[in-house]
């Protein structure tokens, strides 16, 4: 897939997925229903949703590793710094044959640029915090996210996937 391609679409979907406000029960039923979606589907992740510094929900489901935590906690710094979703910042970092430590000077024991957290964003207010999933292959972790909001938000999903 083009890389320029996903970005596109990527820069919609961020465009497009935003609240008009949050709270902790928003995080909850993102939360609950991404959860839902992963145990259906027998997924081995980790869910983590959280605003900087305050962990509004997590869950490691059966499979999901001690190492997938520390991938979402990496993933959700992307956001937390960039307010970008951390696939978008990968792709953009691939593009311009660059690294997060190399371009930025930030360690990558603290940060990952792969898919899989997307900016929680309030229109009027910006980026509030995350919602990261860790335990597929990046591209996966990414649409998960984004099916998930598109679910909580009203938005179709099929018009706001990534291509297969």
């Amino acid at each position: 897939m083009p890389v320029d391609q996903d970005l596109a679409i990527i820069a919609v979907q961020e465009q497009k997925l935003r609240f008009e406000h949050f709270i902790e029960e928003d995080a909850w039923k993102i939360g609950v229903l991404l959860r839902e979606i992963c145990v259906s589907r027998q997924f081995p992740v980790v869910i983590d949703i959280r605003r900087p510094g305050h962990p509004l929900f997590y869950s490691a489901l059966a499979g999901s590793a001690p190492d997938n935590a520390e991938w979402a906690r990496r993933k959700g710094n992307v956001v937390a710094r960039f307010h970008r979703s951390s696939y978008g910042m990968g792709l953009e970092l691939q593009q311009k044959n660059a690294t997060l430590e190399a371009r930025y000077g930030l360690m990558l024991v603290d940060f990952a640029a792969h898919g899989g957290s997307f900016p929680l964003t309030v229109s009027g207010v910006g980026v509030i915090g995350s919602v990261t999933v860790s335990g597929l292959p990046q591209r996966e972790d990414h649409e998960l996210v984004v099916e998930a909001l598109c679910t909580c938000l009203g938005q179709d999903y099929a018009a706001l996937r990534l291509p297969l």
